[in-house]
Parts: C-alpha cells; sequence; structure tokens
C-alpha cells in the first residue's frame, strides 16, 4: 500500500497467453511509482491544480465542490486524483503510462515467449448527463485502440467518411465493471479469445486521443480551458 509498493510481484505471478489483453488499473500503476501524497496536511485543491493541464472549480448546485479538469489531455475531474481505498493518501495518476504499459507487456512478452499481447491501463470514469461510472482506458501497449472503418459502406451503401470504433475503452469498461469499485481488490483483469482486435507493438495512446482545438466537444472544452 501507499505511499509506495512495486508491482512486479503481481506482474510476475500473472499466467498471460498469446492473444490476451492484460488491464490493470492505474491506482496500483501510480502506488508503484510512489505517486501518492499524505492526505493530512495538503491543500488537496492546490494538488489538483498542480497535475492539472486545465482546471475549472465550481460549486454543483447539490452542494458538491467540483474541480473539472483536463489532465493527460482526459476530461475527468480532480485531475483523476483518487482517495478510495488509500489508507491516508492520495494516489495520482501514473506518469508516462504508455511506457510502463510497453515495460510491463516486454516482461511478460519474455517470460512467455509471446507475440501478441496487449497490456491496458484502466480508470474509473463519469461522462457527461450520465449517472455511474465507467472504466476508460488511460494508457496502453501492443493493442491498437481503434478500428477504421473509413472507407466501409453502411447497409445502403453509403459510405462512411469519419467513424472510427473505439474498442479499447469498449473492452475496458468489461474490465473494470469485474475489477470492482469497492473492496473487491482485483487490480488486474485478462481478456482471453477475445479475437476482433489487432496486435501491434508500437500501439499506443499518442494517435487515439484528440486535441482540444480538433475535438467536436472543442466549444464546451474551450469553457475550462479559457477559465
Amino acid at each position: 500500500m501507499p505511499p509506495k509498493d512495486e508491482i512486479w510481484d503481481i506482474i510476475d505471478g500473472l499466467e498471460v497467453r498469446e492473444g490476451d489483453i492484460v488491464f490493470i488499473t492505474s491506482k496500483i500503476l501510480g502506488i508503484h511509482q510512489g505517486r501518492t501524497v499524505e492526505m493530512e496536511g495538503t491543500d488537496k485543491e492546490a494538488l489538483i491544480r498542480e497535475e492539472a493541464e486545465y482546471w475549472l472549480p465550481y460549486v454543483h448546485r447539490a452542494g458538491w465542490k467540483v474541480n473539472l479538469t483536463i489532465t493527460d489531455n482526459v476530461l475527468i475531474p480532480a485531475a483523476g486524483i483518487d482517495e478510495s481505498n488509500a489508507n491516508g493518501y492520495y494516489i495520482l495518476w501514473p506518469k508516462q503510462v504508455d511506457a510502463l504499459c510497453a515495460e510491463i507487456r516486454a516482461r511478460l512478452v519474455s517470460k512467455y515467449g509471446l507475440t501478441n499481447l496487449g497490456v491496458v491501463a484502466t480508470d474509473s470514469h463519469t461522462m457527461p448527463l450520465r449517472w455511474g461510472v465507467t472504466g476508460i482506458a488511460v494508457g496502453l501497449a501492443g493493442v491498437e485502440p481503434l478500428e477504421d472503418i473509413r472507407g466501409k459502406k453502411d447497409i445502403f451503401g453509403r459510405e462512411m467518411n469519419v467513424t472510427q470504433v473505439d474498442k479499447i475503452d469498449a473492452l475496458t469498461g468489461m474490465a473494470t465493471l469485474l475489477m470492482g469499485e469497492a473492496d473487491e481488490r482485483i487490480p488486474v483483469v485478462i481478456l482471453r479469445d477475445f479475437k476482433d482486435v489487432v496486435f501491434s507493438e508500437g500501439a499506443s495512446m499518442r494517435d487515439f486521443k484528440i486535441a482540444p482545438d480538433d475535438d467536436i466537444y472543442q466549444p464546451l472544452l474551450d469553457v475550462l480551458r479559457n477559465n
């Protein structure tokens, strides 16, 4: 547990096969990197501002104090800082998550002599205009996140011009559902025998994320960025 606890005993205990995707909660990755801050004596709002690229505080009509942020090109409350199951510490998002996923993947590939293996870092996430949380990918290695169906035709022969399918977040949502949000203590889920993905050693979040200026929600994001 915090402030730091390496993950290699967990990783080395995994039994993976060709074609598996390993989903790992970002919380244990942050702890692995020592990305923890003791709650006592810490100004959480100042910590959020330090971690966020953009920051917009407000008070919700229900009385909650909310900090909306863009952090690592993700729209998320409180810069992803978590205090559940943290034993008196704030857990920050891990840094250079793609590189850490690639390191984990390389360790497992070497151990088991694999070619096709994906590693995905996960976190819980809220969606605008929806109650509840779901899972999103915050880092990955070895598996392509998107299926590009531009150029394909729909059932009436109309060509698809812009559509790409976000497969990795859909799969991450299922994985985080199995991990749970409370006292389940399941930091890793392995997806096996799912054939409808493309494995690639060079895959990362780099080409998956949209810059705010290119996003269709750009006018809303500008409210946050121009605060």
